[in-house]
């Protein structure tokens, strides 16, 4: 995150909604990856939040009148939309959607609105009456039209006592989201990616399944770096730990022949597929339709390979479509790298050693190398996850 938000002008506006006080961890996570954080308080939000908070935690003045006497010249209203690369609104108010869509500029943060040139995210949080309210969808569609962005609400418990959508998404959230539109690296804008990740649970019986340790975080690593340089992102994920990242579009899946139908079915439209899914190499061939009861004697079962999704897309794909594999070995790393690559024809293979302290499932760093076609092998030392996918995709960026 730091290398995405570092140096980053993001005004923060925070409006009148209960759930003001989560700014403040948006505040803190944005200072924290290294961005300039203006904070703007709307005349409603000073009564739930002080300015003070925001002064120390941004280390910047807060904003909270229009004509409030001017300590430093650069905190000024077209200065700050000029340089901004982000107005984030959270939480966003019923109201202060209603006014941006209407382009008033009664206020510094709606004036400003209207003067930056800069993406504009906004995390909605109000009553669900009020969000599902026509007035208030037709203002979020004009907003749309106009290339506004948006994050949730979530559906939840709201302070009213009542349940809905309305709900302010989480924070870290709302950090997630606002990554991509700060980025500098577009590389794979109108690019369509394809990621399998999590892993696959096969039924024994109604109660049981064969599963393994993939806990989805290599998977989520890629599917936001992909993000963050403006790809299209699909995720078809079995079970995980981690959920992919907001803004993917998510397939939920639990065996490996529902993963292999999903990854047909999207195979043509993707640019680049990357099988990063701990893939089940087999199911039981007749799983039993009741739970099987303990009687005191062996239980054997059948088992029968799934299909080889990686290979299947290698084999199926069109001109200009990458394929990148990931090989998960206990021992033997780069020769079984090799013979998967050539096996499979795929045109990289990402060999990453699993059952190790700093590598492997559940872990957030890798032990890892890249093989290409022709025994051509870049060995890494031991990355994050996330840095073994930005490693990645500048190797797929030179594929293509």
């Amino acid at each position: 995150m730091r290398r995405i938000f570092s140096s980053k002008e993001i005004v923060l506006g925070v409006t009148g909604s209960i759930a003001a006080y989560k700014a403040c961890e948006i505040a803190s996570r944005l200072v924290e990856y290294g961005a300039r954080v203006t904070p703007v308080l709307t005349a409603s939000a000073v009564q739930l939040v002080g300015p003070a908070t925001f002064e120390a935690l941004t280390g910047n003045r807060a904003i909270t009148r229009l004509f409030d006497p001017i300590q430093n010249p650069d905190i000024e209203h077209i200065a700050v939309a000029t340089r901004a690369h982000l107005f984030l609104i959270a939480p966003a108010t019923a109201n202060i959607l209603a006014r941006a869509a209407h382009g008033l500029a009664d206020d510094w943060l709606t004036t400003t609105l209207l003067a930056t040139r800069a993406p504009v995210l906004f995390a909605p949080a109000m009553n669900a009456n009020m969000y599902a309210h026509p007035a208030t969808q037709a203002n979020i569609a004009t907003l749309r039209e106009r290339g506004c962005h948006f994050v949730g609400p979530a559906a939840g418990r709201l302070a009213c006592g009542a349940v809905g959508v309305g709900r302010m998404i989480d924070p870290a959230t709302v950090v997630e989201a606002a990554a991509p539109l700060v980025s500098a690296r577009r590389e794979l804008a109108g690019r369509h990616v394809l990621i399998t990740s999590g892993s696959n649970r096969e039924p024994i019986d109604p109660v049981r399944f064969i599963g393994n340790r993939s806990s989805g975080r290599m998977g989520r690593a890629l599917a936001f770096e992909a993000l963050v340089r403006g790809a299209r992102v699909t995720v078809v994920t079995g079970p995980a730990d981690v959920a992919p990242p907001y803004g993917a579009e998510v397939v939920g899946i639990e065996t490996a022949r529902e993963m292999a139908e999903a990854v047909q079915s999207r195979l043509e439209h993707a640019d680049i597929v990357i099988g990063a899914a701990a893939v089940a190499d087999y199911r039981v061939e007749s799983a039993a339709s009741a739970k099987i009861k303990k009687s005191g004697a062996p239980v054997t079962l059948t088992l029968t390979e799934n299909p080889d999704i990686i290979a299947d897309a290698a084999a199926r794909r069109r001109p200009g479509q990458v394929v990148v594999g990931f090989a998960a070995e206990t021992e033997r790393l780069l020769d079984h790298a090799c013979e998967k690559l050539e096996r499979k024809k795929l045109d990289l293979v990402v060999a990453n050693a699993v059952g190790e302290e700093d590598s492997g499932f559940g872990s957030d760093t890798v032990r890892a190398a890249f093989v290409a076609p022709g025994r051509r092998i870049e060995e890494l030392s031991v990355l994050t996850k996330a840095e073994l996918a930005a490693r990645l995709f500048d190797r797929i960026a030179e594929l293509m």
